[in-house]
């Protein structure tokens, strides 16, 4: 800041700094002046000294403390900076908040189970799941019914959900809602509405209803893929059915794998039951996501909560609205985790791709070829990078679509055709569930000082039942085979990129084997295929 030192001006010009003016003197006294002025040069002088030093202390004292004052002033800024640069919500909420609704559902009751379990089963879904917040009522007094009556709706849950269309369509959890008789919508404005269930999908947990009403505030989506880890976020929901609660945090990692058929967004943002179908909201004030699990020990909010991609999400509302349902793809298959190990076994340059572990007899796969063992590695040209990436990728392809599957079997790569069939709505999935391949199951060999194994032809009906062209069948186990947990009954189908014919063929294949090296055995057991990567013993 500028500082005006001027002064308003005067007749009298101001003494100089530690001078006063010296006053007229008669004649008869200018002698004794001059001498005086003689005796009084060198205390002049001294003073004129001591003038300076102290005009020079009064100086340095004047810079240290302007450049004390500068720094103090440089400082504030800094800070007043750094208080303008942390995240401010207040406006985001304003503008989201009225489109954010609370959603509290009942289920009618008989009325024996009224007090008796019935929110204590739904509290133990809750802890069990991490979802959604049940209402017990436990100790209030219920009337009685006479026997074979109805029983009345009891409060089931809260949840929250966000308006999506001006006319009244609402996203939320599926869980939010499943089981439920009746499902209440209540506005910010304090509105409630009775919802109909459009849709609900539990395989992605996303859920659509819809409220009589026009004129609502909505929501805005976002672009999932310009979300950065780091990046500030806001949930808004009903935590313990507190309508509207703001809380924030950032995401943590994205596309994590905690689900069968979606990569979730998580963020450090506190959620809690009641929270759940709410929306996740960037700093643009746009959703791009909707809150729906947390990882929890105790039940509650530990610091680690999930949301679902706001792009999947509405790629499976648009199915629930125009037909109530979520149409996926299958081509009848379980498959694991291609392990480090297992790819470095077989000349994989990466541990990528989703292991077949078993074919479904008459699937889509088996007509086209697929065996267990093989390594899928791309599916309509898009990358299998993790085993979960291809019940996603076959899931979201309409049946009914000619697709081609690319598969690693025994050091080659090869191209399948396969015409992608639908996936049941009330089965299991075809796909495994489990993402991790079976607890490491050994492999055999032929000379049993090498692995522990001894081996023996299967017959030709053997061969038929089993549905396959060769392999050989564990006889005993010992030592490496033993420890990598393979059993007499198992069949070894491959010997690293070598598919097995007869006993014979693997007893030569294991006495030419690097012992200093672990092998890889693709072993079935039952109607799964597994590899396992067993060390061959010392000489």
């Amino acid at each position: 800041m500028k500082h005006d030192d001027s002064r308003p001006s005067s007749s009298t010009p101001d003494p100089a700094p530690g001078l006063r003016p010296v006053p007229q003197r008669s004649p008869a006294r200018r002698w004794m002046a001059a001498g005086a002025a003689l005796i009084g040069a060198g205390a002049l002088t001294t003073l004129l000294v001591s003038h300076h030093d102290a005009t020079a202390q009064a100086s340095a004292a004047t810079a240290t403390s302007l450049a004390a004052a500068t720094a103090t002033t440089a400082i504030a800024g800094q800070s007043a900076a750094a208080a303008r640069g942390l995240p401010d919500f207040a406006d985001l909420v304003e503008q989201v908040g009225p489109a954010v609704v609370n959603i509290r559902t009942t289920a009618k009751v008989a009325t024996a189970a009224r007090g008796q379990g019935g929110p204590d089963e739904e509290m133990q879904e809750f802890f069990r799941r991490f979802f959604g917040v049940p209402i017990p009522r436990r100790g209030q007094p219920q009337p009685q019914q006479p026997d074979g009556e109805d029983g009345e709706n009891a409060p089931r849950g809260v949840g929250s959900g966000f308006i999506v269309s001006a006319d009244g369509l609402v996203m939320t959890n599926a869980h939010v809602v499943d089981g439920a008789d009746e499902v209440v919508v209540r506005l910010t404005d304090k509105r409630e509405f009775k919802a109909r269930v459009v849709g609900a999908d539990k395989r992605t947990d996303v859920a659509v209803l819809k409220i009589e009403a026009g004129g609502l505030p909505t929501v805005r989506f976002g672009d999932v893929s310009r979300l950065r880890v780091g990046e500030w976020v806001i949930a808004i929901g009903s935590p313990f059915d507190l309508d509207n609660t703001v809380t924030a945090g950032i995401v943590s990692a994205k596309a994590r794998d905690t689900g069968e058929m979606l990569p979730f967004i998580q963020t450090d943002v506190a959620i809690n039951p009641g929270n759940s179908g709410g929306p996740l909201i960037n700093m643009r004030g746009e959703v791009v996501g909707i809150n729906s699990q947390i990882y929890s020990r105790s039940g509650g909010y530990m610091g680690i909560s999930f949301a679902i991609p706001i792009d999947e999400a509405n790629r499976v509302a648009d199915q629930l609205k125009a037909g109530g349902r979520v149409v996926r793809g299958r081509i009848g298959v379980q498959i694991g985790e291609v392990t480090k190990d297992v790819a470095e076994s077989l000349g994989l340059a990466k541990a990528a791709g989703a292991l077949v572990r078993s074919v479904e007899p008459g699937s889509p796969a088996e007509k086209a070829g697929l065996e267990a063992g093989d390594i899928v590695t791309r599916f309509d040209g898009k990358a299998v990078e993790k085993w979960n990436d291809l019940p996603r990728l076959v899931g979201n392809t309409k049946p009914g679509t000619k697709s081609t599957l690319q598969v690693w079997r025994r050091g080659t790569t090869r191209d399948l055709g396969v015409t992608v069939a639908e996936l049941e709505p009330e089965t299991r999935p075809a796909m495994s569930r489990g993402g991790k391949a079976e607890p490491k199951a050994p492999a055999a060999g032929a000379a049993s000082s090498v692995l522990g194994l001894t081996v023996g032809d299967l017959g030709a009906e053997q061969r038929r039942q089993a549905r396959v062209r060769g392999g050989v069948l564990i006889e005993s186990v010992d030592g490496p085979a033993a420890r990598a947990g393979l059993r007499e009954g198992d069949l070894i189908l491959a010997l690293g990129n070598t598919e097995i014919t007869d006993a014979r063929q693997f007893d030569g294949l294991v006495a030419r084997l690097d012992r200093a090296r672990p092998v890889s055995l693709l072993v079935r057991r039952e109607d799964v295929a597994q590899y396992v990567v067993i060390r061959p013993n010392a000489r």
